[in-house]
């Protein structure tokens, strides 16, 4: 049996990835991602607490990108764009390279709704942060909800497009984002009383 090796949490995701993929999530055990790489079930379980958890271990990460963005947006800035910095900053957290990673991972999510809803919690959780982090700069409880959900609106379509296309992050989450604004624009434009 292999014992305490660095990176032990990483090498658990790259096989539970795997078995996933090619065996399916159900059919899975989590003893049986363990013994892919020569580890007991219960080292499994120092590293995760099931194994849902594998496909969706270090969103901290992400929530961190997302906040440090936030924290680099001009103090004066719109929420709209504190929410274009904080997309910047998260897009950086998906390099080209991890497009493989992720279209695998994402298709293992797509055929288990019960993935699907812990994926659709992620997004959730993530708009209540980043609109958390809005009021803290002073940004009104309206706006600083209405701009956190419409960023982690545009993050879900931008990423859904990265994973089929072969554009970056930052670009295609800037032209969701500017697409939003287009449509708001019109929105309003058509709600404003005629004379």
């Amino acid at each position: 049996m292999v014992r305490w090796e660095p990176g032990t949490a990483e090498r658990l995701q790259r096989a539970a990835l795997e078995l996933f993929a090619t065996r399916g999530y159900e059919q899975t055990t989590a003893a049986e991602i363990a013994q892919a790489v020569g580890l007991t079930e219960r080292t499994f379980f120092r590293h995760f607490s099931d194994k849902r958890e594998v496909l969706f271990h270090g969103q901290e990460l992400l929530v961190q990108a997302f906040l440090d963005g936030v924290a680099a947006a001009r103090a004066d800035a719109s929420p709209l764009e504190v929410v274009a910095s904080a997309l910047r900053s998260a897009a950086s957290f998906f390099p080209d390279e991890r497009r493989p990673h992720s279209r695998t991972r994402q298709s293992v999510i797509d055929r288990n709704p019960a993935l699907q809803e812990r994926e659709h919690h992620k997004l959730t959780t993530l708009a209540t942060t980043v609109a958390g982090a809005l009021r803290a700069r002073g940004i009104d409880e309206v706006a600083a909800t209405l701009a956190a959900e419409s960023g982690a609106t545009v993050f879900g379509i931008a990423f859904t497009r990265w994973l089929r296309e072969e554009r970056s992050l930052a670009d295609l989450a800037a032209e969701v984002l500017d697409e939003l604004l287009t449509l708001a624009e019109t929105a309003g434009q058509a709600l404003r009383p005629t004379r």
